[in-house]
Parts: C-alpha cells; sequence; structure tokens
C-alpha cells in the first residue's frame, strides 16, 4: 500500500541517487569540455589554463542538475539535456569568475580553492570569464532536439545571463543604500533565481516538453531559485568560512542587500522554506516523475553550504 510517508521516502531515496550521480556525469563532460578549451585555445597565454581550473572547481552543479532532471520529469533522457546542462554551468561558472574579482566582491576563495583572479591574475580571469560566457552560447544553439528548441534555449540562457548581471549591477550598486525589501527583492530575482529558472525551463525544452510544462518548470524554478538565494543569504550570515568554503560573512562587510539585513534570520529562513514549499507544491501534475525535483526544493533550504 502506497502512502504519502512511502512516497516520500522514495523521491528521496530517488534524489540522494541521482544528484551525486548526475553531479559526477556533469563533472565528466565538464572536465573533458574543459581539456578540450584548452587545446583550442593554444599555448600563447595561460587563459585555457584559467578555463579549466574555473570549471573543474568542485562545486554543487545544482542548475546543470536542474537542466537534466527537469528534461527527465518530462519525458527525456539525461544525454539529450547533457550539452544544456553543460551551457548553463559555463555561465555560472563566468559569474562566479567576474564576482569574485577585487572590483565585485573580492574574495580569494571560491569552493574551498583560490579564486580564479588569485592563480592567474584579473586580466586573465577576466578573459576567462567571457570567454565562457561566449561558450555557453556556442553550446546552446546546438544543444535542443530540433533548430527550433535549440533557438529557444539559446534564447532563454541569454535572457537568463542578460537578467542575472542585471541582479549583480543592482548588487554593486546597493553596497552604497541602506537595505531596501524593494531592491533585496529585485537583486535575488535576477542575480540568482532568473538562471535557476532558465535552467528548468532549459531542460523542458530538451525534453520537446508542451508550453505549458515548458511554463511550468520556469515557475517552479523562479521560486526554487528565489529559496536558494534567500538561504545563500541566510548561510553567509550564521556559517563559517571552513563550511561554507568561501569567506563568511562579506555580506555584512560589505553592506549587501540581503533577506537578513531586511528582515532578519528567523524570518529569512522562514520566507526560503516557503518558497521551496511552494516550489514544490507546483511540480503536483508530473507525479512521481518529478521525485527528485521536489526534493532539490528540500535540499536548497537544508543545506550547510
Amino acid at each position: 500500500m502506497t502512502t504519502p510517508a512511502t512516497t516520500a521516502a522514495r523521491a528521496l531515496r530517488d534524489f540522494d541517487v541521482r544528484y551525486p550521480l548526475v553531479r559526477e556525469r556533469v563533472d565528466a563532460e565538464l572536465r573533458t569540455r574543459a581539456a578540450a578549451a584548452r587545446q583550442a585555445i593554444g599555448p600563447h597565454s595561460r587563459l585555457g589554463e584559467a578555463v579549466e581550473y574555473a570549471l573543474n572547481l568542485p562545486g554543487k552543479r545544482l542548475r546543470p542538475f536542474l537542466v537534466v532532471e527537469a528534461c527527465r520529469a518530462l519525458g527525456g533522457s539525461e544525454a539529450a539535456a547533457l550539452p544544456a546542462a553543460c551551457a548553463v554551468e559555463c555561465v555560472h561558472t563566468f559569474s562566479l569568475i567576474h564576482d569574485d574579482l577585487p572590483a565585485m566582491d573580492d574574495d580569494d576563495l571560491r569552493r574551498g580553492m583560490p579564486t580564479c583572479h588569485k592563480v592567474f591574475g584579473d586580466a586573465v580571469a577576466i578573459l576567462a570569464g567571457d570567454w565562457l560566457s561566449a561558450d555557453a552560447l556556442r553550446i546552446a544553439a546546438s544543444a535542443g532536439p530540433d533548430p527550433a528548441r535549440s533557438a529557444a534555449i539559446l534564447a532563454a540562457l541569454a535572457e537568463g545571463t542578460l537578467a542575472m548581471i542585471e541582479g549583480q549591477a543592482a548588487d554593486v550598486a546597493g553596497e552604497q543604500c541602506a537595505p531596501a525589501a524593494e531592491r533585496v527583492s529585485f537583486i535575488h530575482l535576477r542575480k540568482t533565481a532568473a538562471l535557476i529558472s532558465a535552467s528548468a525551463r532549459i531542460g523542458a525544452l530538451c525534453a520537446a516538453a508542451s508550453e505549458l510544462d515548458v511554463e511550468l518548470l520556469s515557475t517552479y524554478g523562479r521560486r526554487l531559485g528565489l529559496a536558494f538565494q534567500i538561504m545563500d543569504d541566510v548561510l553567509d550570515a550564521v556559517a563559517t568560512t571552513e563550511v561554507l568554503g568561501k569567506r563568511a560573512g562579506k555580506d555584512s562587510d560589505r553592506l549587501k542587500q540581503t533577506y537578513p539585513a531586511v528582515y532578519g534570520v528567523d524570518a529569512s529562513r522562514a520566507r526560503a522554506t516557503e518558497e521551496a514549499l511552494a516550489a514544490a507544491r507546483l511540480l503536483e501534475p508530473l507525479g512521481q516523475r518529478a521525485a527528485a525535483l521536489r526534493e532539490l526544493a528540500t535540499y536548497v533550504v537544508q543545506r550547510e553550504r
């Protein structure tokens, strides 16, 4: 007999198996692409080395996991989603390289390792980010099951990237302003939620899903992305550098616009949980096919880093 408890336990098992498996496969694909990029770029600069270093830093791979699992939930295959998943991770990696620069957040650590500019210098790090952003679009341009959906994937990735950059600009400008709810919402929905929403949308497009399902997954991704960023704010406030793998407490040091700065830590945790639960509820029409995606919503608010 199937009960809500047994269904939830099965969903958790699905996630516990799928997440590390997909992450391992994405890592392998990124290593292959990074090595090919280094060879193609050539020996006349350290650009290829910097691209390879940044892509191979250990990460959660949440965005590519979301691409793959959104595709699978709507009847597609992991293989069909993997190129697009790598394109999304290239954009995310580019954003991290630039975010860590002295002119931005000025971070020395990323994923427990020295940041790209600390290893290769500012100029090469900037160019590595630029290269990855262009390569992501190149990959996306042929990542769909047909030309029309490849074009839609490319558009979704470009729109998510543009919104991310707009959010980052507002984040930097917000350091000169008092914490404000409207500004925090603008930053979080663009800087983080937009690319996570694009990841879910792209996964649906890889599966050649209906327009209704594409929009459903996009909305799920937006709420998931907001939950993720709010929890990032909370973790920066309460966790340690050793646990995070990056400098803790930097948001308050730089007077960042964050949910805890506006609402406090407890209210921020509650809002993150609310958004995660709302994201999971959106997937109810997909049933057991979306089990891993529902558990992903739980993961983003229960993680420690």
